[in-house]
């Protein structure tokens, strides 16, 4: 660990920063999104609707694009996966 960011973290100024490609599920689709912007009150809801099954972020990378974007394009108010995950981002870091 570099000197700097010790020192910063024994004087308890170090913020832990969250990277945006990384965040968790529940903190880009909180309810709270989810209710906002889809026909569902949780992610975990909008998932088995379409019939996925979804633990990590490898596994939305694996559904076919067309496929999961058909699904957001009918059950969201985005026109497909990645207008839906770019939204959730802007709004988790706010």
């Amino acid at each position: 660990m570099p000197f700097d960011e010790l020192l910063k973290e024994l004087q308890g100024q170090k913020t832990v920063q969250e990277d945006p490609e990384h965040l968790s599920f529940d903190r880009l689709f909180n309810d709270s999104f989810m209710g906002k912007y889809s026909n569902w009150n949780s992610f975990s809801e909008f998932l088995e609707k379409g019939n996925f099954q979804v633990e990590t972020h490898e596994d939305i990378r694996n559904i076919p694009d067309e496929l999961f974007d058909r699904h957001v394009a009918r059950e969201t108010q985005f026109a497909n996966w990645n207008d839906m995950l770019d939204k959730a981002t802007k709004e988790a870091s706010k």
